[in-house]
């Protein structure tokens, strides 16, 4: 049987007296995108420099492709991984091409791969500029085209679009899913919760060194029970009463506004409130329904878990 991408299995990190990281197991799959949230000091940089190997944990195993973080076979199983930390730093002296020729010597890639990389992150006309002069954008480009240097099957990207902008945002996916799509495995963190949410397969949420929460979104969204959203834009003089329409329908909850009604109801009435609004006819000029975010998600996990506290 053909080992995970990533095998962590009740994986501690002490650092004196302090736990950043108590008792996490989880699994990664082949070609999988997949999310590391949580909020400052939650574990996850902590947890991302355990499976990268830059520290041991204080007890459990780490595997990489098979690989054991403290084994013999690690140091070669590096070259497979490409890395993109929250700060990327380069040599302010150097062009953009001299810090790829750099990384791609660490690497052992051939040099003649730089070039068409950094034209891949939108950097060719950038190459032989000094990196003193790049912006901040410019910067985290260049640290995105050292981690596609040697093409690695396996990607840990760490607050990957810091300076970038909406269209940097959109290309760097872009590049990430064509990546992915052959055969990486990608670990991705960021801040910025709506634009990974539609982005990642599966994803934890860190709290404490501890797991809140792993899933698909719609596996947090069914164990979170948090309401659906169904906005009803409605004619003027409709007529409707909305406390008998949805009578047969426990837990759900209606806010009128100057336009309508707004429904908060469990997902497993979706459908029967759609077929309500349905029923409605002409007196229905539109309806939006809104799914719960990452984001609510993620702070309905946080006041949970803190509640047990």
């Amino acid at each position: 049987m053909a080992s995970k991408p990533i095998e962590v299995t009740d994986v501690a990190k002490a650092f004196g007296d302090v736990k950043a990281i108590d008792g996490i197991s989880l699994a990664v799959e082949q070609g999988e995108m997949f999310g590391l949230i949580g909020h400052n000091g939650a574990g996850k940089s902590t947890l991302f420099k355990l499976m990268l190997g830059l520290i041991a944990p204080s007890a459990g195993q780490i595997r990489l492709h098979g690989a054991l973080s403290s084994g013999p076979d690690f140091r070669q199983m590096r070259r497979r991984i490409g890395y993109l930390p929250e700060s990327f730093v380069a040599y302010d002296n150097l062009s953009g091409i001299e810090v790829l020729h750099l990384f791609a010597d660490l690497k052992k890639v051939p040099r003649a791969a730089c070039a068409e990389v950094l034209a891949r992150v939108g950097l060719a006309g950038a190459a032989a500029r000094r990196v003193h002069g790049y912006s901040k954008g410019m910067r985290q480009r260049l640290g995105f085209a050292q981690v596609l240097l040697g093409k690695p099957d396996l990607i840990f990207l760490d607050e990957p679009t810091n300076g970038l902008d909406p269209e940097g945002i959109h290309d760097f996916y872009a590049i990430l899913r064509e990546v992915q799509s052959q055969g990486a495995t990608i670990v991705i963190t960021s801040h910025i919760l709506a634009e990974i949410q539609g982005r990642v397969d599966r994803l934890v949420m860190l709290d404490s060194g501890r797991i809140a929460a792993q899933g698909s979104l719609d596996q947090l969204r069914a164990q979170m029970v948090l309401p659906s959203q169904v906005q009803a834009r409605l004619q003027p003089g409709h007529g409707v009463d909305f406390e008998a329409a949805f009578a047969h329908l426990p837990g759900v909850q209606l806010e009128r506004d100057a336009h309508g009604v707004r429904i908060g109801c469990p997902a497993v009435h979706k459908v029967a409130v759609l077929a309500v609004l349905a029923g409605w006819g002409a007196a229905v000029q539109d309806i939006v329904m809104h799914e719960p975010s990452l984001e609510e998600l993620f702070l309905g996990y946080g006041g949970k878990h803190a509640g047990a506290h």
